[in-house]
């Protein structure tokens, strides 16, 4: 299970985290991938801050980046590279999936994997 964070993606999980230095109880932040059911193609990517990861997390550092993954999410997040993207009309964190089999082109944040069949809700 690989979840790999580009070198831009690093940086700013880096500047979102503080550094990732231990807070004042001696944990240390990480940021915890999961994909849900909703978005618009079924399944839509969610990012969070935590020092408290659930206990079955899978575990990885990149960098200076703690990486938590939700279980059981880990077969849709195999090989995914995270990326920044910087633009005038948009920017932000981007999900490049190999185990998609369709994204969503308005929101950029849903996917659909295989036969899947989670009910999409539109973009808004």
């Amino acid at each position: 299970m690989t979840v790999t964070l580009s070198e831009k993606a690093e940086f700013h999980l880096r500047a979102l985290l503080g550094g990732s230095a231990p807070d004042a109880n001696g944990a240390t932040k990480g940021v915890r991938i999961s994909v849900k059911n909703g978005g618009c193609s079924g399944y839509e990517y969610a990012m969070d801050i935590t020092s408290k990861p659930q206990p079955d997390d899978l575990v990885t550092q990149q960098g200076k980046v703690l990486i938590y993954v939700d279980a059981k999410s880990a077969p849709l997040l195999d090989e995914v590279v995270v990326d920044f993207v910087e633009g005038v009309m948009e920017s932000g964190f981007k999900f490049i999936n190999p185990n998609a089999t369709d994204n969503c082109g308005g929101c950029g944040k849903s996917l659909k994997a295989g036969d899947s069949r989670p009910t999409g809700v539109p973009c808004s």
